[in-house]
């Protein structure tokens, strides 16, 4: 019933293009991967605890206020932080009235619908990481939640390109998109074992002497002698699975994501390289971030253009499925 009045009432609306449904889909896409970014800023410039309650910035107040404790800086980064959060509610809103005004097909609607439902969860970890002191492990999912974010912003603008009716065909076989997916899993490892190293590292969060963040309890060089060798390992999966693409003739478009993925992680590489031999300098820490959320994004856009959506008719189809040994309909 709820749903049925929302329908009716977007339907008052003027019917979005579909460019202008990419726009906004796009805008997802931005706010999810740039609250990362400022997350990390949040993060290198202590101020973790600019707003130390939430969801009010103070008690009684949902503002920064002069406070004797806490910098007007600090105040002000954390508070900036927190109001990005008002463009990814509000891109999050959006794309789910455009493309239910559209009418695009369920699964687009499904994966606009996931946009504000994970951005309630994400706001809710958000206030739980304040609230327990900025504790290393909370951090680190509160990172990981919004990487698994721009993942699903990334599928969502790919299925908002996608015509609604056409036939969705695997244009490389099913082995090579299950060694995607593994290259993907590793990927998530080096995602958490990257969290695990900030855990253990020098940038805290906040800086108070009275109640000091508590802090993963791990030798930090461990640590990053494991994250580098799961790089490694995710680089060494993206390279067979090249080799694989170019043994079956795979899509342009599909070898030239790939290509942006290996060169993304190569970079990221050499990001973590320089932190290591420079005492983890604060703009490389944002830096690494920002990289890490385009790695995601990549990894995303490389997966779904193996199983598009295409816009053709069945003699097309038939021709298409038969240049195309071992994949399926």
């Amino acid at each position: 019933m709820l749903y049925r009045g929302f329908v009716n009432l977007v339907n008052r609306l003027p019917m979005p293009s579909l460019r202008l449904q990419i726009g906004v889909a796009l805008a997802v896409l931005l706010s999810q991967a740039g609250i990362a970014v400022t997350g990390s800023i949040v993060r290198v410039t202590a101020s973790g605890l600019g707003c130390p309650t939430w969801p009010q910035c103070f008690p009684g107040s949902f503002t920064p206020t002069p406070h004797t404790e806490v910098p007007g800086i600090h105040q002000a980064v954390e508070f900036g932080n927190r109001m990005l959060t008002f463009a990814v509610v509000l891109t999050a809103a959006l794309i789910v009235i455009a493309v239910t005004r559209a009418g695009r097909r369920r699964e687009v609607r499904f994966y606009a619908w996931l946009m504000p439902l994970s951005t309630v969860v994400q706001a809710v970890v958000g206030g739980l990481t304040v609230l327990a002191g900025l504790a290393w492990w909370t951090v680190a999912i509160h990172l990981l939640l919004s990487m698994g974010m721009v993942w699903l912003a990334v599928l969502l603008l790919e299925k908002v390109r996608e015509p609604d009716d056409g036939h969705t065909i695997a244009v490389v076989p099913a082995p090579l998109r299950w060694l995607t997916a593994v290259s993907a899993a590793m990927m998530t490892v080096v995602l958490i074992a990257g969290t695990m190293v900030t855990g253990a590292g020098p940038h805290a969060g906040d800086k108070s002497i009275d109640k000091p963040v508590p802090r993963l309890k791990i030798e930090i060089t461990t640590l990053v002698h494991f994250h580098a060798e799961m790089v490694v390992g995710y680089l060494a999966l993206l390279i067979g699975l090249g080799f694989g693409l170019l043994a079956v003739g795979a899509p342009d478009t599909v070898r030239r994501r790939l290509y942006v993925v290996v060169g993304l992680v190569m970079g990221q590489g050499l990001i973590g390289v320089v932190q290591y031999l420079t005492d983890v300098p604060s703009v490389l820490v944002v830096a690494h971030v920002a990289g890490a959320g385009a790695c995601v994004a990549a990894t995303g856009a490389l997966w779904v253009s193996m199983r598009p959506r295409m816009a053709i008719d069945d003699t097309t189809l038939d021709d298409t499925l038969a240049a195309a040994p071992g994949v399926r309909h």
